[in-house]
């Protein structure tokens, strides 16, 4: 079939993007889903950093590629093999396909899927094809979902059900930044009632870990970010501290504010300077994490003793070390409760044709989450 997509043919590129345009809107060929792979008609994609890390060369990926990995749609048929979803079904994708059957996804952590890690940096889907063409060329999918376009193949094990009555547009927000932000607290960091959290990085993820953190019943949820805006916007979804990132003695604030510093540091801006505050403002015997995504070629630095002496903990924590199909019809269960108001990440909506418009504003910080609405 012919679809329409966003596809990256060269990177990386330069913002502003409305100048550069690095994605262009074209016809693709879709073949129909194989074995154990599903075909569905998107219905709302958000715009991620991850995405964006792609276009600016941060993380490299195989082009010509059609982006996009943070979706929610129906499906539209089943391939061989796929005997618990049938056409209608709403599914948000899962940007990390896991076998099932690797030594991570039989110790319960699908995030870390060898074969799903392995398609995804080969820009395959799990199974190893490519559904994508123009003019018979392959065209690479990203993250197994290529979700800026009006139709996917996905591997089944990319797509959770979810109920009809969720809006697509809040619907795809599960499916990164919920899963990585709220993962990192619940799943990483195992946040406590009465503990102290903060948050470096105030992006979509770092936001969802905001609202994560008062979900969890943390007694302070300390915002930090260079732009005052966000600190603003995190102060209105219920953070009890916020601290501007570029103040010269923002450790002495923070460790000062919390008594010597936060029970969980999470930083979520990819960025070693952020981590490395993060680091500082954790408290003796406390837990840094990082779920933001750094430049390959970046180096942490840490004072060594501090991890004995201060028995400090660091952690990694990739799509929140989820299991996608057990955390989000809990995280929506908790949204259509009120305690994790995500509808509230949702700065703006958009069609495809206005993508490089779109990651202008991602890149300049002016939106939380602007999602490509497809009707």
């Amino acid at each position: 079939m012919k679809i329409r997509a966003a596809v990256l043919r060269q990177s990386p590129v330069s913002a502003p993007f409305a100048a550069s345009r690095p994605l262009s809107i074209e016809e693709l060929d879709l073949q129909p889903p194989g074995r154990e792979e599903i075909l569905v008609r998107i219905g709302a994609a958000g715009l991620c950093h991850s995405d964006l890390s792609v276009i600016n060369g941060d993380r490299p990926r195989p082009v010509p590629m059609a982006l996009g990995h943070e979706a929610a749609g129906t499906v539209e048929a089943v391939g061989d093999g796929v005997a618990d979803l049938v056409p209608g079904d709403r599914v948000v994708m899962s940007f990390m396909p896991s076998c099932g059957h690797c030594l991570p996804c039989a110790e319960g952590r699908p995030a870390l899927c060898v074969p799903g890690a392995e398609a995804n940096g080969r820009g395959t889907l799990l199974s190893g094809a490519r559904r994508l063409a123009c003019e018979e060329v392959p065209v690479n999918h990203h993250l197994g979902v290529s979700g800026f376009a009006t139709h996917a193949v996905v591997s089944r094990h990319s797509a959770i059900k979810i109920d009809a009555g969720l809006p697509l547009t809040e619907a795809a927000l599960f499916g990164c930044a919920v899963l990585t932000g709220v993962g990192a607290v619940v799943n990483t960091c195992k946040v406590q009632a009465g503990q102290t959290v903060a948050v470096v990085g105030l992006g979509g993820i770092g936001l969802a870990a905001v609202l994560g953190a008062l979900a969890a019943g943390a007694e302070r949820v300390v915002a930090v970010d260079l732009a005052p805006g966000k600190l603003q916007t995190a102060l209105a979804l219920g953070a009890t501290d916020a601290f501007l990132a570029g103040d010269a003695d923002i450790v002495e604030q923070i460790r000062e504010a919390t008594g010597g510093g936060v029970d969980h540091a999470l930083e979520m801006a990819g960025s070693v300077k952020a981590f490395e505050l993060a680091y500082r403002i954790t408290r003796r015997g406390g837990t840094t994490a990082t779920a933001g995504l750094a430049n390959p070629s970046s180096q942490i630095s840490i004072p060594a003793v501090s991890l004995v002496a201060e028995e400090r903990r660091v952690l990694g924590s990739y799509l929140g070390g989820c299991v996608p199909s057990r955390d989000i019809p809990r995280y929506i269960g908790l949204y259509r409760r009120g305690r994790l108001p995500v509808d509230r990440l949702l700065s703006s909506t958009g069609p495809l044709e206005e993508i490089n418009d779109a990651f202008d504003l991602l890149h300049e910080g002016k939106v939380i989450r602007h999602v490509i609405d497809f009707g």
